[in-house]
């Protein structure tokens, strides 16, 4: 692989295609659902999937399929296909819709109108999470360039992570055994701490739900009768959380625990 080469590739990719669409971008207002609930209406995520889905079907990548897909009531997705020379599935990920405005922003910026400041783009989504599909597209084009063989790449965008992704389930539905199964999967919604080096997150939160019911007393009683008698519901919740991470360490504890916990039963009193 020719380094001096693709980094020349990617530079002027960015210079010279991609940087006036983010601005573009940038000026649409498509907030995310739970932030816009007529955003449908309104047209703004339309617009701004459009403007992405255009750019993509002008890059050089041979075989590629570009696709807005759309579902009753849902926002849309981006789904670009590139097929393979090797075997296996990468799926890169990334979402267009945006958090709203907010205040705080210092003067001369905003979230709509796009500013570049000593080399650095300010308004609302540029990256989070506007670069995705430029990033991702633009990666694939610069080694397809050179002949560098990849499994198929599958680009998905979506348009609600920012309401907790609320939409992507069903597109995920309706696309069924279509999408293959991902040998690797990047997301591109991560900060960086500086631009001299590339940056990985290795690991994210995760997102756990479930219901837990704690039960002492069959009746109500009177604390000066009762206290001392009957448990503080409260604390033995504190020693059940406990159990799954250590307040102290932030260790994962008891895994029995946290089997029945990943399981999401109805009620947890038995534990």
């Amino acid at each position: 692989m020719d380094l001096p080469a693709l980094r020349h590739f990617v530079a002027s990719a960015w210079q010279n295609s991609i940087v006036g669409r983010l601005q573009d971008y940038i000026r649409i207002p498509n907030k995310s659902p739970a932030f816009d609930p007529d955003w449908e209406r309104h047209g703004h995520m339309d617009r701004a999937i459009e403007l992405m889905a255009d750019w993509c079907r002008a890059q050089p990548v041979p075989g590629m399929r570009v696709e807005v897909r759309r579902l009753p009531g849902v926002t849309p997705l981006l789904l670009i296909d590139v097929p393979g020379d090797l075997p296996g599935c990468v799926l890169l990920y990334g979402h267009l819709d945006k958090q709203p405005e907010f205040t705080g922003w210092l003067p001369g910026l905003g979230p709509w109108e796009p500013v570049i400041r000593d080399g650095k783009l300010y308004g609302r989504g540029g990256a989070d999470d506007g670069y995705a599909v430029f990033s991702s597209l633009t990666a694939i084009a610069a080694l397809k360039a050179q002949s560098v063989p990849l499994a198929r790449c599958v680009l998905m965008i979506e348009a609600s992570e920012e309401s907790g992704s609320i939409h992507l389930p069903a597109h995920l539905d309706a696309l069924g055994a279509s999408m293959g199964e991902p040998s690797l999967v990047i997301c591109l919604d991560a900060e960086c701490g500086n631009y001299e080096q590339l940056w990985s997150t290795t690991s994210l939160r995760g997102n756990l739900v479930g219901q837990l019911t704690v039960r002492v007393l069959t009746e109500g009683a009177h604390s000066g009768l009762a206290s001392g008698i009957a448990p503080a519901p409260f604390r033995i919740i504190q020693q059940l959380l406990a159990r799954l991470e250590d307040p102290a360490t932030g260790d994962s504890g008891d895994a029995k625990l946290i089997r029945k916990f990943g399981d999401v039963p109805e009620d947890l009193s038995s534990l």
